[in-house]
């Protein structure tokens, strides 16, 4: 029997919730099913097919922001993650000074809109001269990637037992050999979620790419939004259906690898 504050007892709570998911994921479900339409239109159903993903594949354009968004995100991943494994093992260690305000400033592009931090960088990359192109996408999403990674890692090393950590300083082990041996195998699996989420994070920007990117450097959505502009075509179905299923299989992989090593 539920409780009586139970979220479910109030009326109309069931029919609620369900109208907001529908609301909510309708249209994916929707763009999804478009995009194996053999038809040139984007709401009358013509008939199975896979028409449009033949197209996305034989687009040397598309391949290309493809290819960059790939080469963005894996890099931005990799150095983000970096950053914050290694500020997260720093906060682990206890206290200092200036604790709280350098663990407000990597949280701090989660909460400043994505516009006025992409207007912010590129007037930083304009001031100091440096060039617009794959090498300011990257330095830019670095950035904006540490926090995803930062917040599963940081939960990982609080839910380990600090006496493994003194019980190897005991055994002779130095730094290295106690992150190597202990503090690694235990937070991998937070390491790796916070990763998949910064990829996810990068791959899937808009904004910050549209600014800092330069001749060359076209990103995935940069040329979604493009496509768009010209007109919307069924082949933007499929691309996006592609998408959403290389994020989907990422979130899912994060959430396998929290609760199996939970």
């Amino acid at each position: 029997m539920r409780p009586r504050n139970d979220l479910w007892h109030f009326s109309g709570t069931r029919e609620a919730a369900l109208a907001v998911l529908l609301f909510l994921y309708m249209p994916i479900v929707a763009l999804v099913a478009m995009s194996f339409n053999v038809g040139d239109s984007l709401t009358i159903w013509s008939g199975f097919g896979l028409r449009w993903y033949e197209v996305v594949l034989d687009n040397d354009d598309m391949l290309r922001a493809i290819r960059n968004s790939m080469l963005i995100a894996t890099i931005a991943t990799f150095s983000g993650t970096t950053i914050a494994t290694m500020a997260a093992l720093a906060f682990a260690r206890g206290s200092f000074r200036g604790r709280r305000v350098i663990e407000g400033l990597i949280g701090l592009p989660l909460v400043v809109p994505e516009i006025v931090a992409a207007i912010a960088i590129l007037l930083f990359f304009v001031l100091i001269g440096f060039r617009l192109g794959l090498v300011s996408v990257i330095v830019a999403h670095s950035t904006f990637t540490i926090p995803f990674a930062f917040l599963p890692i940081r939960a990982r090393l609080a839910d380990m037992d600090p006496s493994l950590a003194e019980a190897a300083a005991d055994l002779y082990a130095n730094d290295w050999q106690c992150f190597r041996r202990i503090t690694f195998p235990l937070i991998w699996p937070g390491i790796a979620a916070g990763a998949m989420l910064a990829f996810i994070a990068s791959l899937g920007d808009f904004v910050l790419a549209f600014f800092v990117s330069g001749p060359g450097a076209t990103t995935l959505p940069v040329y979604i939004f493009g496509m768009i502009r010209m007109g919307i075509t069924p082949t933007v179905n499929a691309i996006s259906t592609m998408l959403i299923l290389a994020s989907v299989a990422l979130l899912s992989l994060s959430y396998l690898l929290g609760r199996r090593f939970r």
